[in-house]
């Protein structure tokens, strides 16, 4: 069974381009993970702990075969092979996935909780989530996306490079769905 999944994906450590980069080539060469569309990268200026860099952060839409949890076991092996370490909560980090929304499921346990329980409150996350879909509707809320993100002040969220440039570099022929 194929399922729709959204990451959240961010780096504030090294190379943060490269980071993500890479990350999105890992899920797009994962066997059982498509990648169907990518959003712009932001940069973003650091939220909770705020004495660390920006971090570049997007969102890519997914088709998966896998279940929630296996999928988050694939997000964290990712993250792993490129060193993340988890040492100061919400601190800086080489590589963070986040899976935000899996098919229109609310799952709440104390390994995972779907949707993402802080996504509508933050910029960097809700942004480009609308930039793929306009249509989202929240599942946990039953409410369009659309009404969370025209509420949304200036949270320090700037474009650093296009859709369409990170569709060219990271999806195989610059296509991506939609």
């Amino acid at each position: 069974m194929e399922h729709i999944s959204y990451i959240a994906l961010g780096s504030n450590i090294g190379d943060r381009f490269e980071y993500l980069r890479k990350a999105v080539m890992a899920l797009r060469d994962h066997t059982h993970i498509s990648v169907l569309a990518t959003s712009s990268i932001y940069e973003t200026d650091p939220v909770g702990y705020v004495d660390q860099a920006c971090f570049l952060n997007m969102v890519v839409k997914v088709v998966t075969s896998l279940s929630p949890f296996a999928l988050l076991a694939a997000a964290m092996d990712i993250e792993k092979q490129f060193g993340r370490k988890r040492e100061v909560h919400w601190g800086p980090r080489t590589l963070d996935l986040d899976i935000l929304l899996y098919n229109h499921e609310n799952i709440e346990t104390e390994q995972l909780i779907i949707p993402h329980p802080r996504m509508l409150e933050r910029a960097f996350v809700l942004i480009p989530l609308f930039e793929i879909d306009e249509s989202l509707i929240i599942p946990s809320v039953q409410r369009p996306l659309r009404s969370y993100v025209e509420q949304l002040s200036d949270q320090g969220v700037r474009i650093w490079k296009s859709r369409e440039a990170v569709a060219e570099l990271f999806m195989p022929s610059g296509k991506e769905g939609g």
